[in-house]
């Protein structure tokens, strides 16, 4: 009986300890998974904060050109070459707006220049580009998919390579100095194309089909089926067209010889003096060459985005 006692006794010993043995064990667990929650919860706070100061420094480096070109138009030239910079003016002074005006009096012609020809091109390519976008992404003919391909084979030749040609192409048609010789080689671009394509490719198919058993052809259908479902891609491409065209400055140098012929970019270089520069009057032009864009940008900011975004997708 005793041997058995025991025997008994030192099995429940045992038992008892391997069972705190168990409970430290599972309370060292549980510690190691709060320090290991206390971790990651610490390292997610630490990244978003990294991100926003990441984010934060993107901000200033791509934001302080622009205050300080809008703190320039306020200031005199003195001010504006001082050393160190200062944003803000000692003394706030319209006189640089009025100047740019009365200096050169070609300079809402050079405006007008601009958007007509920023105008025309954003047109010419929601046009051009959407019609040979559905070409691409729904009908069927011999050569498509290479035709398509070395299409898209031109956006990797650089437009420095193209300049020359294009030159000649429009002094041959005795374009030269005139609105129609810089909006001619940019009817249609390339990038357009694609991403027209792109769009319409994500759009169903039954929506087509409806709309040929109603008896629509296919020019209707892309009039009043495909046109309307692209408008935010319509907007992004309009944006990027005009864009490139306000802010061209090689192109207009090459093709136009006349300063009434101007673009605003060409223009503003007329501020600058043989010998000397006036920045305050630079800086203040470049002011209405940036303004359009924004509001244009600010406007149709939320297409823009949509239109980028279903660009990628495939239906």
């Amino acid at each position: 009986m005793a041997t058995r006692y025991d025997a008994g006794r030192g099995d429940g010993m045992v038992t008892r300890r391997g069972a705190a043995r168990g409970e430290v064990l599972a309370g060292s667990f549980h510690v190691r998974a709060r320090q290991m929650r206390r971790w990651r919860a610490f390292a997610g706070k630490v990244k978003v904060v990294g991100v926003y100061v990441v984010a934060m420094l993107v901000a200033v480096v791509t934001l302080a050109p622009f205050a300080f070109t809008i703190s320039a138009s306020f200031k005199t030239l003195s001010e504006v070459l001082d050393w160190p910079p200062s944003f803000i003016p000692s003394r706030f002074t319209l006189d640089n707006y009025r100047a740019v005006w009365t200096i050169s009096p070609l300079f809402p012609r050079w405006l007008l220049n601009s958007a007509l020809a920023s105008g025309i091109t954003v047109l010419t390519n929601v046009f051009f580009c959407s019609l040979a976008g559905y070409a691409f992404a729904r009908l069927r003919f011999p050569g498509r998919d290479a035709i398509f391909m070395a299409t898209l084979g031109t956006l990797m030749i650089p437009s420095q390579i193209t300049l020359i040609p294009r030159y000649i192409i429009v002094h041959r048609l005795g374009l030269i100095d005139s609105l129609a010789g810089l909006v001619l080689p940019d009817v249609a671009r390339v990038f357009g194309v694609f991403l027209m394509v792109q769009f319409i490719r994500a759009i169903p198919k039954e929506l087509e089909e409806a709309a040929k058993i109603d008896g629509c052809s296919r020019f209707a259908t892309y009039v009043h089926v495909v046109l309307p479902l692209c408008r935010p891609v319509i907007a992004a491409l309009a944006i990027f067209t005009f864009q490139g065209t306000w802010n061209d400055f090689t192109w207009p140098l090459v093709v136009l010889n006349s300063p009434e012929n101007f673009t605003l970019a060409l223009g503003l270089n007329y501020l600058r003096g043989q010998y000397y520069t006036f920045w305050h009057l630079v800086l203040t032009g470049s002011l209405f060459n940036i303004v359009p864009m924004l509001i244009i940008f600010l406007v149709f900011q939320r297409y823009f985005v949509q239109g980028i975004t279903m660009s990628g997708l495939r239906s």
